[in-house]
């Protein structure tokens, strides 16, 4: 493996190379293991770029099927990134299996990461040991009580976090993250999202903390008004307001003036993206139906057995197919397990459907919802007939199919960049 890396080749982190050097998000990660308050990824709106949005979800290697089509087609391209949708290390079996595969096909190009940290230090060693040269860590706060504000919930492994305690363990996960990156000789950004009347005016301490950890670069980021979230009537700060925390912060940082919040899917140069160009690429590797031997089925919610018409919650049982070579047939029928119990009741529905890689329903909450995605299960929302579902499933013709939202996804529309109040 060629070790030589010229990491200033990172338009992100070297404003002089953004108009000769690209980028390629992979997205790879769908899940998250937090839920800010300025959030919304329910929307894939292709008129938006911002963070926590793609038009489609890659395995590993289809990611690497569509890097390879990418680089033909941008050969400027220097910096592969894990963007999300959602979190690496939310998504962690999928962010290293891509890491790898990419290190080993591409030995010369960058790779980076941008993680909100709270699964990151089991991982640093790995990262380092792979070459990773570059992770932005989202901090948007370094005074939990000020944090506590800002995260709706953290998830843990099996266990939810609210309020102090949410914010506490953030922090504590992030600044060891940062440690471990900066003594592995990583480079590393710091993303602050400035949220009026929430942390605008902690910035400058976050900026001091950051720098005492040896962190690179700040970015401070405009939060970004999202609708259905508890900071969609919050206001983008305006330009100066933003200028004018910027230059109290470079007292202790380098700042990045030039970010453009890339989507999760973003490719090219930062000031010409070619997203849309490549959009059809993007979604032709993902219609690559992915070979998944521990999981060959595809469990229903219905009624009668001809629709998929039943919340998750509502199905005494679930129906089992498979494909049979020339078409699609019922493997056999299981019990749901009885209500009640919490969330153990999710977790002992995802032993009973430990072999199907996806659940049809009409409807899901969002704590079964994330459960099911922990145990490698994906839900889809859907309405009609279970044989177009399983078409959907097993031909990766989704986006066309379903209604709904796949890991967090919906169908695209022609929004107005707000956040798509649909």
């Amino acid at each position: 493996m060629n070790t030589q890396l010229d990491t200033n080749r990172h338009p992100c982190f070297n404003v002089g190379v953004k108009g000769e050097c690209g980028r390629v998000h992979l997205p790879v990660a769908p899940k998250c293991n937090i839920l800010c308050n300025y959030c919304n990824r329910k929307f894939d709106c292709v008129n938006e770029s911002r963070p926590g949005v793609t038009s489609a979800v890659l395995t590993p290697r289809q990611a690497l099927s569509y890097l390879e089509q990418v680089l033909a087609a941008e050969p400027r391209i220097t910096v592969v990134g894990i963007a999300g949708p959602g979190d690496p290390f939310a998504n962690p079996q999928e962010t290293m299996e891509t890491i790898r595969l990419v290190r080993e096909r591409f030995p010369n190009l960058l790779i980076c990461l941008a993680t909100n940290g709270l699964g990151l230090p089991p991982y640093v060693q790995e990262l380092v040991d792979l070459k990773v040269s570059h992770v932005t860590i989202t901090v948007n706060a370094v005074d939990p009580e000020i944090g506590k504000k800002i995260y709706s919930w953290v998830r843990d492994g099996k266990k939810v976090y609210r309020g102090l305690a949410a914010a506490e363990l953030m922090l504590e996960r992030q600044l060891a993250g940062i440690a471990a990156l900066k003594a592995g000789g990583v480079t590393v950004k710091v993303n602050t999202i400035v949220i009026p009347g929430i942390n605008d005016h902690h910035v400058p301490e976050v900026a001091r903390k950051m720098a005492s950890m040896g962190v690179d670069i700040l970015n401070c980021m405009a939060v970004y008004p999202n609708a259905e979230t508890p900071f969609a009537e919050i206001p983008e700060p305006s330009p100066g307001q933003m200028a004018a925390i910027q230059k109290e912060a470079a007292g202790f940082l380098p700042q990045m003036r030039h970010c453009t919040r890339c989507r999760a899917d973003a490719v090219g140069l930062l000031e010409a993206d070619r997203s849309d160009e490549l959009r059809s690429c993007l979604t032709a590797c993902a219609r690559q139906v992915p070979d998944l031997p521990d999981k060959p089925y595809v469990a229903v919610a219905t009624t009668e057995g001809m629709l998929v018409n039943l919340h998750l919650g509502d199905a005494p049982a679930f129906q089992i197919w498979g494909p049979n070579g020339q078409g699609y047939a019922l493997v056999e029928e299981r019990p749901a397990p009885p209500p009640g119990g919490g969330s153990q009741r999710w977790w002992d529905l995802a032993e009973v459907l430990k072999d199907c890689r996806v659940v049809l329903v009409s409807a899901i909450g969002d704590t079964p919802r994330a459960i099911l995605e922990e145990s490698g299960i994906q839900p889809y929302e859907m309405s009609g007939f279970i044989e177009m579902g399983l078409q959907a499933v097993y031909r990766g013709e989704t986006a066309e199919l379903l209604k709904g939202r796949r890991l967090g996804l919906a169908t695209a529309c022609t929004g107005n960049r707000r956040g798509c109040d649909m």
